[in-house]
């Protein structure tokens, strides 16, 4: 029997995603924002290609365990798309991935639209509340930042 493949951080522009992981990284955020999470909205937001974006996730194989993307803000680096696979869940996926997207931002501001159940998971990363709450597709979201 072949041994499991191993899981592994990996980043990358735009540019330098092939074909199938680019693929498969908006299926999982489709799977989970749109469908899973009944928010119709436009998951192609554009942002994805722009210069300075970075698509970070966290793979095992070619399966995509969990994901995020940095998108560059004149001197504000801003996270979002932070994403697990479903049957990835509760394996600390994301805060591997967190962990590494803050390693990439170095000494930058950052700021991320949180929901709002998840703001402690983000203060732990040294995020905190920037602002006045809001929905968003019927979801409740807090701005955060990160100094």
């Amino acid at each position: 029997m072949p041994p499991e493949p191993h899981e592994e951080i990996r980043v990358a522009s735009f540019r330098d995603l092939d074909a199938t992981t680019l693929y498969a990284i908006l299926k999982l955020r489709v799977d989970v924002f749109v469908v899973e999470q009944k928010c119709p909205y436009p998951e192609l937001d554009g942002r994805d290609d722009e210069p300075g974006t970075r698509h970070v996730w966290l793979a095992r194989g070619d399966e995509i365990l969990a994901y995020l993307r940095i998108l560059d803000q004149h001197g504000t680096e801003r996270i979002g798309r932070v994403v697990t696979a479903p049957a990835a869940r509760k394996g600390g996926y994301a805060s591997r991935l967190m962990a590494h997207a803050l390693a990439v931002i170095g000494d930058r501001p950052s700021t991320l639209e949180a929901q709002a159940h998840l703001t402690g998971f983000y203060g732990r990363f040294g995020y905190v509340e920037a602002g006045p709450g809001y929905l968003e597709d019927g979801i409740p979201h807090v701005p955060m930042r990160r100094p």
